[in-house]
């Protein structure tokens, strides 16, 4: 039986296809766009009814790192703001959580970035003296030393890691390989980690993963993220953080002091150098905001 969710997505169809005689293929890309939209929600427990603002950028970030294109990304965006006004107009929910949500004229997805000093206040906020904490802070350092995506972390096993020569090995989407280098306070984190907290939550058991939950497992995506959510709120950061935002950070933070993009894209894990552009887009924007305030005549 179709969800709720499926049946709402089938009742906007008929509806553009109505009254705004939309073509075949219009209703196709529509179709397509809102069905992997609603896939991507189950995933979470969620539904077109309760997703929010952060559950829209979240879903954005995802194609993004997915690899679809700047244009794929821009129609999706075209695709949920229609159906979610479809949503408000036919009373099914009070809110539009698309409605802070621009279609760039650039046809691109800009996702939101943290600044350095922001980062460091996440890095900084778990304490090493709780052993869960500890734990916490040598994912986040993991996480912004490498940009590797948290299902890639939380897949990561011992025989990944080598702190002497401070490298991992990442298998990414498709079982792709690629050795990433580790800063050296990532490491100095995963030595103290490793050598103290992680027997604790090993719980006497032996593990391939590296990081473990507070039951003894194989930590999950999701347990993370509220990790994350933590130490964001603890640290008075009122930017719309989601899960990919350290891998963000990690790249516009590379190009910024320097990085070649094609070394950024390896890193990544991205299959193409269009998926990694967008951070010179990134870039190009925080020029702008600077202009704009330095110059004279800009205003």
């Amino acid at each position: 039986m179709p969800s709720d969710s499926k049946l709402l997505i089938e009742s906007f169809l008929d509806s553009i296809w109505l009254e705004k005689n939309v073509s075949q293929n219009t209703l196709h890309s529509y179709r397509n766009d809102l069905i992997k939209f609603e896939s991507f929600l189950s995933k979470g427990g969620k539904t077109v009814l309760n997703a929010d603002h952060l559950t829209i950028l979240s879903y954005l970030s995802n194609l993004l790192d997915s690899g679809f294109s700047s244009k794929t990304i821009s129609r999706n965006i075209s695709s949920m703001k229609s159906f979610f006004k479809y949503l408000i107009s036919s009373k099914h929910i009070d809110v539009n959580p698309t409605a802070n949500i621009d279609s760039p004229k650039s046809g691109l997805f800009l996702p939101t970035t943290l600044d350095i000093d922001e980062v460091d206040k996440i890095l900084n906020s778990p304490k090493e003296t709780h052993y869960i904490e500890l734990r916490d802070k040598a994912i986040l350092y993991m996480l912004y030393a490498t940009g590797m995506r948290i299902s890639e972390l939380v897949n990561l096993a011992k025989h990944n890691l080598d702190l002497n020569r401070g490298s991992v090995k990442v298998f990414g989407k498709g079982g792709k390989e690629r050795l990433i280098p580790l800063s050296e306070k990532s490491v100095e984190m995963l030595n103290k980690y490793l050598s103290s907290s992680r027997d604790i939550l090993c719980k006497d058991r032996d593990h391939m993963n590296i990081f473990l939950s507070t039951h003894g497992r194989q930590i999950t995506r999701q347990s993370i993220w509220h990790r994350i959510k933590v130490y964001i709120k603890r640290e008075g950061i009122k930017k719309e953080v989601y899960p990919h935002t350290l891998r963000h950070a990690f790249a516009t933070h590379m190009l910024n002091n320097g990085a070649d993009l094609i070394a950024i894209k390896d890193l990544l894990g991205h299959k193409s150098l269009s998926s990694t552009q967008i951070y010179t887009h990134l870039q190009q924007e925080k020029l702008k905001k600077i202009y704009k305030k330095a110059h004279p005549h800009a205003k």
